[in-house]
């Protein structure tokens, strides 16, 4: 698979992080909360795996905004910019307060990757006059 560099193939990829973790945490909320929380952090109350797909359904919905929307590059630059309090969280609850697991921070690698093509993102929307 090769990245496309557009504009629109780097939207794509950027939509393409929100679902498939946001999809993981909709088809298996178990899976996510088992493999990506320490023990000390996981609940037996019937609604956490609610809560966990219901957070992954938005973050679906914030793919099909990505995926659909006409970006410029201030869009890529919001996007990047809002990106920063998920690296916050991200460290805080891996480092200072361990609830995350090493599989857990997929939600790290993930926000890398989509900052990574808000960077290529903003430069090729200039580059494309957009």
């Amino acid at each position: 698979m090769t990245l496309n560099l557009t504009v629109r193939g780097l939207q794509r990829t950027l939509a393409a992080v929100f679902f498939i973790l946001g999809g993981w945490c909709v088809v298996a909320p178990m899976s996510v909360l088992e493999l990506c929380f320490r023990p000390a952090f996981q609940s037996d109350a019937p609604i956490v795996p609610l809560l966990v797909a219901g957070f992954g359904a938005q973050a679906m919905i914030a793919g099909l905004f990505a995926a659909t929307s006409r970006f410029t590059r201030w869009t890529f630059l919001a996007y990047g910019v809002g990106l920063i309090p998920f690296f916050v969280f991200d460290v805080y609850f891996y480092a200072v307060v361990p609830a995350l697991t090493p599989i857990g921070m997929a939600d790290l690698v993930g926000n890398l990757v989509m900052l990574g093509v808000c960077v290529l993102g903003w430069r090729q929307a200039r580059a494309e006059g957009v």
